[in-house]
């Protein structure tokens, strides 16, 4: 059938299954925002900023395990998209970016609103696509939306010219199910080297690991982002219970393995735990699974894990080897490599390992003050009175690392955190996809004074959409990560970190038409927060917290594991 471009655009966002895109409208992708009122299925959010809607599509996806969407208008829309296209990027968040751009005859001519927004992101992206036809636009979204979720899933870029939105061309529906099988991206995958499907492990890998697992009298698992992404959690846990080892967690792991379970050491790394950090020191065994060994874990790759066989499962074999050289490796989803593995392994026992490594595991002291709230009272509060499900997003800093150390998630996508990237302002966004896609669960939002100002803009967003988002502000005063860091490695000279400036948060709040509270005490906070918990309304809370709260444990950079600076 005969359609314009922008049509054809829509119809296959609804062959994917599409209800939700997250967007801001201009010049050259108005024949789109036209197209869109003919189709009632597919909800618009207008968030007041194209970041907020990149972070809001990466809270959707990372909550739902389906593929976030959002639009944008050519130059600043599009490069406003960029800093949350490398935030999924980094985090293997499956996302699709459309944006539209000058017409063709326009391009690389210095044009009114006019980007390389293909070049920009290149780096960034799974793969991005400039459609300079109408024919080729349904076969490059179809290609889009696979590899988006297809093997480690990321984000993907398509950029439409205006011309192309407004030409006529044919359109031949064909459903999801279909597109595998017939059309182009059948016929794409049966001759292109790219695997659109996850790699099947090798069942010999398997039988090698399972024999080293064997013989091991001190192993140890990490959960990485993988098992969230895979959504394995399941099938992690019971690998670990088989195995009867102790259990580490990276920051994009937490969730995929439960924070109260017998065996959780919880955090590794620079932040990680005593338990989870001596136990990388002493064990025999290391499998990661679904981690690469990034900076903030593997602080100093020469000696990490120095006594250990390290064994690394990941479906993205340019992650192997890439941090840390490893004694084997197995590559394939996370979810199918644990599958065959349990199909294997016969229960183990490691008790004398495990009491050795859980006498480290003692609670993080903070200490208690009468005239002030510190970060331990807040976040027990929140566990004590948010229901079990609830889903949680943080910014980026102190807050972030309190959270994960002292909530404990129970399930993978409960977390929503810029893990890989770290990037302020990410909350609030990526809060609001995760309300817009979870409309029944509560979501908290956990951020700093100096990440919420970055974009809190987008509370007018929660307030239109009547989202019942709860932010509980940590209000130091101060961008308070790096001032740790000053205190700790510049002899206390504190250089541009304190926040001695407006807004009034609570004014804030109240201005986008919400409610906000300060609160200076933990029986304050408690109050409001049972609150805003049955308000249905979004609410901003205030908590002042002491300058200088630090995370605690931590290692420096480039440090042995177990060489803690704070303990």
């Amino acid at each position: 059938m005969q359609m314009t471009g922008a049509a054809i655009l829509m119809e296959c966002l609804m062959e994917q299954g599409v209800d939700t895109v997250f967007g801001y409208p201009g010049g050259t992708i108005i024949n789109v925002y036209d197209a869109l009122l003919d189709y009632p299925g597919i909800r618009h959010i207008l968030t007041a900023h194209e970041q907020g809607a990149c972070h809001a599509a990466d809270g959707y996806a990372r909550t739902t395990g389906q593929v976030g969407v959002c639009f944008a208008t050519s130059g600043p829309g599009a490069t406003n998209l960029v800093t949350g296209i490398a935030t999924a990027y980094m985090d293997s968040s499956p996302i699709v970016c459309i944006t539209c751009n000058v017409r063709l005859p326009l391009l690389g001519k210095d044009s009114f609103q006019e980007v390389d927004i293909t070049g920009v992101t290149m780096p960034i992206t799974k793969c991005n696509y400039l459609v300079r036809s109408v024919e080729e636009l349904a076969n490059t979204v179809r290609e889009a939306f696979a590899i988006a979720r297809s093997g480690r899933p990321g984000p993907v870029l398509i950029d439409i010219p205006r011309d192309v939105t407004q030409a006529v061309g044919e359109y031949e529906p064909l459903m999801r199910a279909e597109h595998g099988k017939k059309g182009h991206l059948a016929q794409l995958m049966k001759r292109s080297s790219q695997n659109f499907r996850a790699p099947e492990p090798d069942y010999q890998d398997i039988d090698r690991l399972s024999e080293m697992i064997r013989q091991s009298e001190k192993p140890l698992l990490i959960c990485g982002g993988g098992v969230v992404r895979s959504r394995a959690n399941w099938e992690f846990e019971e690998l670990a219970n088989r195995m009867d080892a102790p259990v580490g967690i990276t920051v994009m792991g937490a969730g995929g393995f439960r924070g109260l379970h017998r065996l959780a050491t919880g955090l590794v790394g620079m932040h990680g735990s005593q338990a989870s950090n001596m136990a990388v020191d002493a064990c025999d065994l290391l499998i990661a699974v679904g981690c690469r060994f990034s900076d903030r874990v593997a602080l100093k790759p020469s000696s990490f894990a120095r006594g250990a066989k390290i064994v690394q499962i990941d479906i993205d074999r340019s992650e192997i080897n890439k941090n840390v050289d490893t004694d084997h490796h197995i590559i394939g989803d996370a979810r199918r490599v644990l599958q065959l593995l349990n199909e294997r392994l016969e229960q183990q026992d490691h008790t004398a390992w495990k009491d050795y490594v859980f006498s480290f595991k003692t609670q993080t002291e903070y200490e208690p003050a009468a005239d002030r709230m510190t970060p331990v009272q807040i976040l027990d509060a929140i566990a004590r009175n948010a229901p079990r499900d609830a889903i949680y997003a943080t910014d980026v800093g102190q807050h972030q690392m309190w959270a994960i150390q002292h909530l404990h998630f129970e399930y993978s996508g409960q977390l929503v955190t810029s893990g890989g990237f770290g990037t302020m302002g990410f909350g609030l966004g990526a809060a609001i996809g995760a309300q817009t896609g979870n409309p029944d669960k509560v979501v908290i939002l956990i951020t700093g004074d100096g990440s919420f100002r970055m974009n809190c803009n987008e509370l007018a967003t929660a307030e239109h959409y009547k989202l019942p988002i709860v932010t509980v502000i940590f209000n130091n005063g101060a961008l308070g990560m790096v001032r740790q860091w000053q205190t700790l490695t510049c002899g206390g000279r504190h250089s541009q970190t304190t926040l001695d400036r407006g807004p009034d948060f609570v004014k804030l709040a109240e201005a986008y038409g919400l409610t906000g509270r300060r609160v200076t005490n933990a029986a304050d906070f408690e109050s409001a927060l049972k609150a805003a918990l049955t308000s249905g309304q979004a609410t901003v809370i205030d908590c002042a917290i002491n300058i200088d709260e630090m995370v605690r444990p931590m290692v420096g950079g480039g440090s042995d594991i177990t060489d803690f600076m704070v303990d």
